[in-house]
């Protein structure tokens, strides 16, 4: 369960430092984890436990569960009522009738109070079967630890059945059996020798004064050496390890400090108790506080990795640009957190005492329920994490997704908004972002260029030779075009036309830039194919009401002279220009052109 961290406290005394920290951090996701499979496992007992609760009659001291039974046993010491004590122990056998159990009862306070232990309430079993993944069987119950003659032997409560039904909960009787009736006591203990003996003499609650106040000056000398030896062991980190000065490392190492010097400091508190002698019921008394503070140092530690580990991750996408990523971080970064705060709270009330496995259940149930409610926001979360995995688009980019082309503004987690071309903030859910087709722009290397010029039916073969190679020409010319795509073909006989078809790529990503090459090289397309003599078709459909100049023959017969000088020369560059012409034109084109 989650109160299983202060645990280590306990059972790891002698390695304080980093590694009682990383035990915090194991031993929290681990007891998360347990906590959520006994809700789960106890939830459907629930209804069963409410039927037969009524059955049992309340008992009086409080001994139906492990914790009420320790809890009870304490408040009878501490009221000096030991024959009240005698009650929550087993004294069954007929060697513990022959004794007195109130004589028995003051010898385990006795051995409790010369460094034994009982564990913290909020790690005592609530229930009334207890632990039962203890591996004690069913019926028995560790609760603490005791050293009598040298020996050190585990505390264990039992369950038995009342007279008047269900289960009562008593110190076992083969603990009773180990408890000497007589404890000799060589000396006072520490606490007791250096303290006024006003103090010692005066009780509050059955302890000497001098013992509650005794505890608060440990507290305090726990978290003045703890602090000490945290700073001492960070600065001999910056000083023999030159990567503790990086400022990642840093970070880490800051993370780390807070939370292993409030656990350190428990671990001295709880240790400087045992050894001063201070009474049991003093430290059972604020063995509460224990926990939570050890759950605190926890639950610090995870909030303070979450914001390296995010932070770190940020910087990195910042350089690289990934705005869709760094929004991911920052959703993620806040979830966390309040997963640890949930957690946290669920944490503190297992530590205040109040039963939480039936709100764990509920809360479960209630998350189905809103899951299912929140199918589409599910959905939108699913699209936005394949978005930002696959990153098709990036803010900035100029894409179409369906009908809708614009800019990325930005990706959120529900949805994603586009800027179009009107203007307009065109907003999307990241669900139907992710399923349509998406064409991004911005990825472009090159720009396709591929007019169509239709020339007048009475045009010439030869015209249109004179064509094709003076527009291959610009375009081999041209130094933005690419060589290897640059075609000009005579494709067909249109209904109204001859078609020549340009195709070639630009070599520039610039849309921009790319419509002022594109005017450039129409413009002088359009010259070439006034000076072939022919002009562009008018389509069939349309009425043209005019004196039809005709060809011009002095043009049309320059044209053809160009064409037979071409051919008497064998230099006909048709079907293909050869690479040596194709060399010889590169960059004759001024671009951009003079007195532009």
């Amino acid at each position: 369960m989650l109160f299983l961290l202060p645990f280590s406290i306990y059972h790891f005394k002698t390695k304080p430092g980093a590694l009682g920290g990383l035990l915090l951090l194991w031993l929290l996701l681990t007891g998360l984890g347990a906590t959520s499979a006994r809700a789960q496992e106890t939830a459907p007992d629930s209804a069963a436990a409410v039927e037969v609760a009524p059955d049992w009659p309340e008992d009086s001291l409080g001994r139906r569960s492990p914790r009420g039974t320790v809890q009870g046993f304490i408040r009878a010491i501490s009221e000096e009522n030991y024959d009240k004590a005698a009650l929550y122990l087993n004294l069954d056998s007929t060697l513990q009738q022959d004794q007195q159990g109130a004589t028995l009862a003051h010898a385990l306070q006795r051995l409790l109070d010369q460094g034994g232990e009982i564990f913290p309430y909020a790690l005592l079993s609530d229930t009334y079967g207890g632990q039962e993944d203890d591996n004690l069987g069913p019926n028995l119950e560790r609760v603490g630890t005791a050293t009598i003659n040298g020996e050190s032997i585990d505390l264990i409560l039992e369950k038995t059945e009342s007279p008047e039904g269900g289960p009562i909960w008593l110190f076992s009787s083969q603990t009773v059996q180990r408890i000497p009736p007589v404890i000799e006591q060589a000396s006072k203990p520490i606490a007791d020798r250096v303290m006024p003996d006003i103090v010692v003499e005066k009780k509050w609650e059955g302890v000497p004064i001098g013992h509650w106040l005794a505890v608060l000056l440990i507290a305090v000398f726990a978290y003045a050496l703890a602090w000490c030896l945290i700073r001492l062991v960070v600065f001999l980190l910056r000083t023999t390890w030159p990567r503790a000065r990086e400022e990642h490392t840093a970070n880490l190492i800051r993370a780390f400090t807070l939370p292993i010097q409030l656990y350190l400091a428990v671990w001295i508190f709880v240790v400087s108790n045992q050894w001063a002698g201070i009474s049991i019921i003093v430290r059972q008394r604020f063995s509460q506080l224990t926990v939570i503070v050890g759950m605190v140092a926890a639950l610090l530690l995870l909030w303070r990795l979450i914001d390296v580990m995010t932070h770190f991750i940020e910087r990195r996408l910042t350089r690289r640009g990934n705005m869709a990523g760094l929004s991911a971080v920052l959703f993620l970064r806040r979830g966390a957190k309040i997963a640890v705060i949930a957690f946290g709270v669920i944490g503190f009330l297992g530590a205040l005492g109040f039963d939480i496995t039936t709100g764990l259940a509920a809360l479960g149930i209630g998350g189905i329920a809103l899951a299912l409610g929140a199918q589409k926001t599910v959905e939108n979360f699913v699209g936005s994490v394949t978005l930002i995995a696959d990153q098709p688009i990036r803010v900035g980019d100029y894409c179409k997704v369906g009908d809708t082309s614009g800019t990325v503004e930005a990706i959120g987690m529900r949805s994603t908004r586009i800027r179009t071309n009107d203007r307009t903030v065109v907003t999307i859910p990241n669900g139907d972002f992710s399923s349509q087709r998406i064409e991004n722009f911005a990825h472009r290397d090159r720009i396709w260029f591929h007019p169509t010029f239709g020339v007048r039916y009475d045009t010439s073969p030869d015209q249109i030779r004179y064509l094709l190679v003076e527009l291959r020409s610009i375009l081999y010319a041209h130094p933005k075009i690419d060589p290897e795509s640059a075609r000009v073909r005579f494709v067909g006989i249109g209904t109204s036309s001859l078609n020549l078809e340009v195709f070639s790529y630009v070599m520039t990503s610039d849309f921009n830039e790319f419509l002022e090459i594109q005017e450039d090289l129409l413009l002088r397309m359009m010259d070439v194919i006034e000076a072939s003599g022919t002009g562009f078709a008018y389509p069939s459909q349309t009425l043209f009401l005019g004196r039809d100049q005709g060809r011009s023959e002095e043009r049309t017969q320059t044209a053809e002279e160009q064409v037979k000088k071409w051919r008497a020369a064998d230099d006909l560059p048709l079907p293909r220009f050869s690479p040596e012409r194709i060399q010889s034109l590169r960059g004759t084109i001024p671009y951009p052109p003079e007195q532009s």
